[in-house]
């Protein structure tokens, strides 16, 4: 090796290293993408989101209706708390309800059908009896059940839609009647119409938009002929319009959307502008939880209808992105575990459920927004209200036992043993207790050898 002119060793110079090619970074984002959907593939990822979401959102509504109703609380002279506890109460029960529908085989679903259509329609005739039925808000929708506790009939009137279509459709199905329009129509049109009527009976325009939708999904999900679905759209067009036309109130609710101002010409926006206010001053992380202004008397309903002003005002444009995401998630779940069974049942009324959540989620939300006319319909899971709450909570537990149904979760659920603790041995309750083991691998390859192989 020749030397340096100096006559010293020559001088080592840094190898340098080339620059990873495109190639291999393109590579590592393509394997962390198929690393993500293979993770997003598993069979209990539907049951996951359904469960994990479903508890975020109702925790997190928990948190905001103890927010948002102290002021409304303390004005009619109540504890501040005082919603805050009969929302726990319902959320208490309608847990035990979601627990008592997830473990529910389907063909006890099914059976459930007709006695809850058949209990919502008589609570739903008795709102309409002078001294038993309430009125709320101008709403004739509502039974005094003993105290300060009423209960809304047509907020099951959905749950019974659901179960009672699915059965129905389902049994259609498996006799191949599905093909004749006039079955696909009859009596499921008819029926929902009888729940419709009696729902606009007392003025709730709302609650019959959700049912509305919840139809239209089921007639989706049935096959029904494009012809056919836009003919009964059409005609729920254009009842929906003479029932706006005929109402002052409705209205006025429709020439509320865009306004800046809380008195816009001759009609008052004042609850509209002022959940744009409350969303507006947020910013990105918001004020901090239980510093809303909105809520001081400004913002009418500030704990039901415009609970997520609230929450836009209190946690900023973070938390109502985070809660639009458990619903988009909820979402994708449901049409997940409809999409991926080969039980008629199962897959039109997972339909009918995600149906009814996402049409109601986006209606509320559109409605704060100002994007579409105020319907007061409350945010699923998230506003004030039991009855509400819990026919939505069974509807979850609905969701969540088909998901855990699916012939692929059923194995995944099976493989799997509690991590912690031990386990009694082959002997009985007298043998010794072994400890577990740790490795899954391990654990699935002995149990997949005979007894004599080593």
């Amino acid at each position: 090796m020749p030397g340096s002119r100096t006559g010293g060793p020559p001088a080592q110079r840094p190898v340098r290293r080339p620059a990873a090619p495109r190639a291999a970074r393109e590579s590592g984002v393509l394997a962390l993408y198929l690393r993500a959907r293979r993770g997003w593939d598993r069979p209990l990822t539907a049951y996951y989101l359904i469960f994990g979401g479903s508890l975020l959102i109702t925790v997190l509504g928990l948190v905001m209706v103890y927010s948002a109703s102290q002021i409304t609380a303390l004005q009619m002279s109540l504890p501040g708390s005082y919603f805050f506890r009969k929302q726990l109460l319902a959320a208490v029960i309608g847990a035990g309800l979601l627990f008592a529908a997830s473990r529910m085989p389907v063909k006890l679903h099914r059976a459930l059908a007709y006695p809850i259509l058949a209990a919502a329609v008589f609570l739903m005739t008795l709102v309409q009896i002078p001294g038993i039925g309430v009125s709320v808000n101008g709403n004739q929708n509502w039974i005094a059940v003993g105290g300060s506790f009423q209960i809304q009939p047509s907020e099951f009137g959905k749950l019974a839609l659901v179960l009672w279509g699915a059965d129905l459709l389902a049994r259609k199905q498996d006799k191949k009647l599905l093909t004749q329009w006039k079955h696909m129509l009859v009596p499921l049109v008819p029926a929902a119409f009888m729940l419709l009527g009696l729902i606009m009976i007392g003025g709730d325009m709302g609650t019959a938009i959700i049912l509305t939708a919840i139809l239209f999904g089921l007639l989706w999900l049935a096959g029904a002929p494009t012809r056919l679905f836009a003919g009964v759209l059409s005609i729920a067009a254009v009842l929906g319009l003479i029932l706006i036309k005929t109402s002052a109130n409705r209205m006025a609710r429709l020439q509320c959307l865009g306004a800046t101002e809380p008195q816009s010409g001759p009609v008052d926006c004042w609850q509209a502008v002022h959940g744009i206010y409350a969303l507006a001053s947020g910013g990105i992380f918001g004020s901090g939880l239980g510093a809303s202004v909105e809520k001081w008397g400004q913002l009418p309903e500030a704990h039901t209808d415009f609970i997520f002003a609230v929450t836009g005002e209190e946690l900023g444009l973070a938390g109502t992105l985070s809660v639009l995401a458990l619903f988009a998630a909820l979402g994708y779940a449901g049409i997940r575990v409809a999409g991926r069974t080969e039980d008629p049942f199962v897959r039109y009324a997972a339909g009918g459920v995600t149906t009814w959540i996402t049409a109601q989620a986006v209606i509320n939300i559109g409605a704060v927004l100002g994007l579409l006319p105020i319907a007061g319909v409350p945010l699923p899971l998230f506003s004030y209200g039991g009855s509400a709450l819990l026919p939505t909570m069974f509807a979850i537990g609905l969701l969540i036992a088909f998901a855990r149904d699916e012939p692929a979760a059923r194995a995944a659920l099976a493989m799997r043993q509690p991590r912690f603790g031990r386990k009694r041995g082959a002997g009985g309750t007298g043998s010794i207790r072994s400890p577990r083991r740790w490795n899954t691998m391990r654990r699935r390859a002995s149990a997949a050898r005979s007894s004599g192989e080593r």
